[in-house]
């Protein structure tokens, strides 16, 4: 049994000021993906029979382009908010430093490696 009054004791866990922050982006994001993913749904059968070239000017148009965009940057953000969370509860220890790292690094990458595809598609059409 410790002497420790339970608030001295949780003072040296660290800063509880983010975790609303972190619940509001998780939020935001779901508002989004739910306004964006029936957009993707309607974009992504309407391509269904179509050729390569025919799904390359749907890509291209700007209208469309953006808003594929926001949805790979709104899926990929809510998902590393998701595995973030994951990772915090059931990971401790050095395990949990490195993983925290390393899925922002492949989110990140995710990230990047799509917009860039994106804008491929959109120079080149």
């Amino acid at each position: 049994m410790s002497l420790r009054d339970p608030l001295a004791r949780a003072r040296g866990l660290g800063s509880a000021k983010d975790g609303v922050g972190h619940w509001w982006l998780q939020r935001m994001t779901a508002v989004a993906l739910m306004l964006l993913t029936p957009w993707f749904a309607w974009f992504a059968l309407g391509m269904i029979g179509g050729d390569q070239i025919a799904a390359r000017e749907r890509i291209a148009d700007p209208v469309s382009a953006c808003l594929l965009s926001a949805f790979v940057l709104a899926l990929l953000w809510h998902a590393r908010l998701g595995v973030q969370v994951v990772i915090e509860d059931y990971v401790h220890g050095w395990q949990e430093i490195a993983l925290q790292v390393a899925s922002k690094f492949a989110y990140a990458l995710a990230a990047i490696a799509a917009l860039l595809a994106i804008a491929r598609i959109v120079v080149t059409a």
